[in-house]
């Protein structure tokens, strides 16, 4: 049930339509106002749970059978199988998130549009894993044009900081002690943050709803109140003695008797709410101008804690004007053809899009369809040995060339003539000729890409959220964002945690060798990343959409991503299946990840058979939380279908009930 509508003909729409009032778009109509097309869902189940009884529930209502009523964190929720729709989906971790985005495509929104509600809205119920001041890459693709564009909205270093940053008080004497209480609780972890311009510019160039229409699910759930997610009360329970030291945390996250909130119990967040509302009226510059990018700045100078003791921190060297000069970058992205697709993701400062193009193009040579998992319609199966083995020793390649190679390229340049050497096909044939499908190579080197003297970079990633939306117009958008470790840098003001992004960096400018290392810290850079938000077309150019994923993880995003996307490729899972799946994969290290969150699956089997090629393996559970929707054949039509990582606490949304 879909109408298209004008813009001069809004009026006559009910209230319940309000969000659909347009903003961007072409030439005027001869009234002085801009005309756009709006298709807006009418259903009244759309965006709504479906319940045990067949019958729609909306998410966030309390209603028993709620999706976004908390329970306890099991690690996997059994179960899942994968949701439908014909027009848009939405699929996140979080429930309330979910259903911001997908009010937003309901009212005829685009994916652009979609995108600022479930950021708004994720800062306020997943702080633990993103927020508003910290950073996010997406890929998004125009279906009128038929273009993919790679947008990066990634922290940069402040202005004054040296390659000694995270490392030296001082940022240059030897003798110099190490940031207090740590780099990450330090300010120096802090970051000047992109996400909200980046937002911003993709939605000025691809949305239709008016900008100030995107935050209302946020500014109500923040003023009304939520009810606190498992993963968030868990986050703030354990982070309970590094959240003390900062006031804003405490008056937020901690209750009369010094507790922090808890899974289930409802909570407020009014100066998230007047954020939200700034943000609304002013747009990203909210942050970046005034008095709220003044508090971040006086924020990340905090040189004492807030507790009795007043323990010391290292203040950071943030100041206005690197936030007020902070612009986002559209890049061209990293793409390949695979078999009889054509797969993009995320260019540098991200390592993760090229890791995932890397490995691809190592497998491209191998028939993995013969190495199918077992008994997929479980939750995916058990993966086969041989199909763990190829995928983890491509991935072993793909690290070690990530590992010496792959920084911001604004300033460390990737080798030859950048993607198009380290993606080459005759050189990733013949790193694939490096595996021997008998036994483990246990770590690979670098591939030789000319006389680069740089050092090896292991910095270890942690954790962030990922959300993925297809619109009723067919654009697509697959976004990771993140606050890097959980619940950042404990620094807080106005409502919003900052984030340590900048702890991506190496903190030692040099490896053991002594050689400078290309994620060294420098003024303006942006840190390495592994997000590896990823489409996926049929044919060698995009157009026919088949998929787009994504998953936060930190350094192992890339095992998570392209488990996925040779699960849906190479054999044949579907949406659900394929992000249900067994995790598994390796980074450049003896050691082979054989995820373990799934207790009900015997993987001793699989286990076995590696360590019998010479693998190290650990089966200790993953958290990752892909976010695949596909587009596929169902009943003789087209179709979106969507799975949400049973690891984490998301749902699928579109139009109809789910």
């Amino acid at each position: 049930m879909k109408k298209t509508i004008h813009k001069s003909l809004y009026v006559a729409l009910p209230v319940s339509a309000v969000l659909a009032l347009a903003a961007c778009g072409g030439g005027g109509d001869g009234d002085g106002e801009a005309k756009v097309d709006l298709l807006v869902d009418s259903n009244p189940n759309s965006c709504a749970s479906l319940g045990s009884n067949g019958s729609a529930i909306t998410v966030g209502s309390g209603m028993a059978g709620d999706p976004a009523a908390p329970e306890p964190a099991s690690g996997y929720t059994l179960g899942r199988t994968a949701k439908h729709s014909n027009s848009y989906m939405v699929v996140a971790n979080t429930p309330l998130a979910t259903k911001a985005g997908c009010d937003i495509l309901k009212a005829g929104g685009t994916a652009a549009d979609a995108a600022v509600a479930v950021q708004a809205v994720l800062g306020l119920v997943e702080p633990q894993s993103s927020t508003i001041a910290g950073s996010a890459f997406m890929l998004y693709y125009d279906a009128a044009t038929k273009k993919i564009t790679a947008y990066d909205g990634r922290e940069k270093a402040p202005a004054a900081a040296t390659a000694y940053y995270l490392m030296r008080q001082d940022q240059a004497d030897a003798s110099s002690p190490a940031p207090v209480p740590n780099a990450r609780r330090s300010g120096r972890s802090i970051g000047v943050p992109g996400v909200m311009r980046m937002l911003e510019t993709a939605q000025s160039e691809h949305g239709k709803l008016k900008w100030d229409k995107l935050f209302d699910n946020g500014i109500s759930l923040a003023s009304n109140g939520f009810l606190v997610p498992a993963r968030m009360g868990a986050a703030l329970q354990g982070s309970r003695t590094s959240l003390a030291l900062d006031a804003n945390a405490v008056a937020l996250y901690f209750k009369a008797d010094g507790s922090t909130y808890a899974a289930g119990e409802s909570m407020k967040n009014q100066p998230y709410a007047d954020t939200l509302k700034a943000l609304a009226a002013q747009g990203a510059n909210a942050l970046h101008t005034g008095p709220i990018a003044q508090a971040i700045v006086n924020k990340v100078a905090q040189s004492v804690g807030d507790d009795a003791a007043k323990t010391p921190i290292t203040p950071g060297v943030m100041t206005l004007k690197d936030l007020a000069d902070y612009k986002p970058v559209k890049r061209d992205p990293a793409c390949v053809t695979y078999r009889a697709y054509y797969v993009c993701s995320m260019a540098p400062p991200s390592s993760g899009g090229i890791a995932i193009a890397q490995s691809l193009g190592i497998l491209e040579n191998f028939q993995l369809s013969l190495y199918p998992p077992l008994n997929p319609t479980n939750e995916g199966g058990v993966p086969s040995t041989m199909g763990v083995h190829l995928v983890s020793e491509a991935e072993r390649l793909a690290y070690a060339d990530r590992d010496k190679y792959v920084a911001d390229t604004d300033y460390i340049p990737l080798p030859g003539n950048g993607l198009s050497t380290m993606l080459d096909k005759a050189y990733l044939r013949n790193r694939a000729a490096l595996i021997d499908q008998t036994k483990s190579m246990g770590t690979a080197q670098a591939g030789n890409l000319g006389d680069v003297p740089l050092g090896i970079d292991t910095t270890k990633e942690n954790g962030t959220t990922q959300f993925t939306i297809v619109d009723a117009y067919g654009n697509v958008a697959t976004i990771t964002s993140t606050v890097e470790a959980s619940l950042g840098s404990y620094h807080m003001t106005n409502g919003f945690l900052l984030s340590n992004q900048l702890t991506d960096f190496s903190a030692n400018p040099r490896d053991a060798a002594g050689n400078l290392v290309a994620n060294r810290v420098a003024p303006g850079k942006r840190p390495r990343s592994t997000m590896a938000p990823t489409m996926v077309f049929r044919g060698t150019a995009p157009g026919d959409f088949v998929m787009a994923t994504g998953s936060p993880g930190g350094g192992v995003i890339i095992q998570y991503v392209l488990k996925t996307v040779v699960g849906a490729l190479d054999w044949n899972l579907d949406a659900q299946q394929a992000t249900s799946l067994v995790n598994f994969g390796a980074s450049n290290s003896a050691t082979t990840n054989v995820d373990g969150a799934n207790t009900t699956l015997d993987t001793s089997a699989l286990v076995a058979g590696l360590r019998s090629m010479g693998h190290t393996v650990s089966t200790g559970a993953q958290s990752s939380g892909v976010a695949t929707i596909m587009r596929v054949q169902k009943d003789g039509k087209f179709v979106l279908q969507g799975g949400v990582d049973p690891r984490r606490e998301g749902i699928v949304l579109g139009d109809g009930a789910m």
